[in-house]
């Protein structure tokens, strides 16, 4: 099938890439030419694990090719996506669709014959009804189908997460677009990936829904983590226990500083305003969101608590600074409002991440970026692991604090037993748990 993806960002690239290695021919559209160049260079955009070698593999197979031209990539195309960014809109919180209507606008412009127009933009409820309404009014005797699949790709994990999905979600009310939907997705059917059709609101809705239900969890057992705390008991060995009950499960269960991301927040957020625009109170989530900000800056203050109370005049030393690993992103960050904090202590703070120092060194300018942990550590009075990146596993603890000028590290992430860490003489830290 010819596939168009409008938007080279996060997902469109992913997707597109992903369509491509199923056998699809893809053409990816961004109306950056700086961005277009660089892929057909080979350069990626972001850092995701194995989409390099994804992409070069398909490029050079013919089957994924980049353009600015959108109605080039159009023409012919069985499925149109629509891919492109949704963020928070400044002053009130709502999803920007700007984006999102001027592709629908461009795409009706572009359109020669029947066509089946996928939403996999994160979108707010109804917006495919609008999404529907401009194109026709562009191009009112076209004949248009619009479809809402929206993407569960989790940053770091993507191509694992697209190529075995626990589901995927279509909402389509058009015979036609339900039997091309189903053609774009057959390679999958040997892994019998759960194809779930819906109305194209509920499927909008059920993307918003997951992700504040996952956001809701990452909160909770951070306040458990708090009550641990308060108690004399181990976050670790809660989440366990209640993990291990199946109607609960184990995932996003690990206590931390907070979740940031370019889901969660945003998505969030703009189910809390649809829900407004209905009239329909949403307690819990507006109290995850809440907690969840308040958390992140709680957790710089751990770390100057852990320090004496006063850090001014101090070096700290922060590992990791992406929302999670395996990834560039920054936005949202729990490090931006822990190393603020710091900063705003008195403290003069260094930091090294394997992927994410490009993005944080414009947000965060007072923060000297270093080579390595170990860098990092050198004349330190303490070091806080921010981010659970695979390089801070197995830190060699005895060289990482033999340098600093206090044995101190605060673990936002739990990575360390704090046996073994206080055996080798180095205050611990943790987060939920007995000491």
């Amino acid at each position: 099938m010819k596939i168009a993806m409008i938007g080279a960002g996060y997902v469109g690239l992913v997707s597109g890439a992903c369509f491509a290695d199923f056998g699809h021919d893809v053409v990816c559209v961004d109306v950056s030419q700086d961005k277009i160049d660089a892929l057909k260079a080979g350069r990626m955009p972001i850092y995701e694990p194995g989409l390099a070698g994804l992409v070069k593999a398909n490029v050079e197979a013919r089957r994924l090719t980049f353009t600015t031209d959108l109605a080039l990539a159009a023409a012919g195309a069985d499925a149109i996506f629509i891919a492109v960014g949704t963020p928070s809109r400044r002053g009130d919180g709502h999803a920007d669709l700007s984006y999102v209507y001027q592709a629908a606008r461009d795409i009706a412009g572009a359109i020669t014959g029947p066509t089946v127009v996928v939403t996999k933009s994160t979108v707010p409820v109804g917006t495919g009804d609008e999404v529907e309404r401009l194109m026709r009014d562009v191009a009112p005797h076209a004949e248009i189908a619009v479809v809402s699949n929206p993407e569960f790709l989790r940053e770091g994990a993507a191509i694992g997460d697209f190529k075995r999905p626990d589901r995927i979600v279509i909402g389509c009310e058009d015979p036609r677009a339900e039997a091309v939907m189903r053609a774009v997705y057959r390679p999958l059917s040997l892994g019998q990936a759960p194809l779930m059709f819906t109305g194209r609101r509920t499927a909008e809705l059920i993307k918003y829904a997951a992700n504040a239900f996952l956001a809701t969890k990452i909160t909770f057992i951070n306040e458990i983590a708090d009550l641990c705390e308060a108690v004399g008991a181990d976050v670790k060995d809660v989440s366990r226990g209640i993990g291990l009950d199946n109607r609960i499960g184990s995932k996003f269960l690990h206590a931390g500083p907070g979740y940031g991301g370019s889901c969660f927040p945003k998505d969030t957020l703009a189910l809390l305003k649809t829900a407004d625009d209905f009239a329909v109170p949403m307690r819990i989530v507006e109290a995850t969101a809440s907690v969840n900000d308040t958390r992140k800056r709680a957790m710089g203050r751990k770390i100057i608590s852990a320090m004496g109370g006063d850090v001014r005049g101090k070096t700290v030393g922060i590992l990791g600074l992406t929302f999670k690993p395996n990834t560039d992103d920054m936005r949202d960050a729990p490090a931006l409002s822990i190393v603020q904090a710091l900063l705003d202590g008195g403290a003069q703070v260094k930091a090294f991440d394997p992927e994410g120092m490009q993005l944080a060194q414009p947000l965060m300018p007072e923060v000297t970026m270093c080579k390595d942990a170990y860098a990092v550590a050198a004349g330190a009075d303490a070091v806080a692991i921010v981010t659970e990146w695979d390089a801070f596993r197995a830190l060699d603890l005895k060289r990482l604090t033999s340098g600093m000028a206090a044995p101190l590290l605060v673990d936002l992430r739990n990575i360390y037993d704090r046996s073994a860490v206080e055996a080798i003489g180095i205050d611990y830290y943790c987060v939920g748990r007995p000491g």
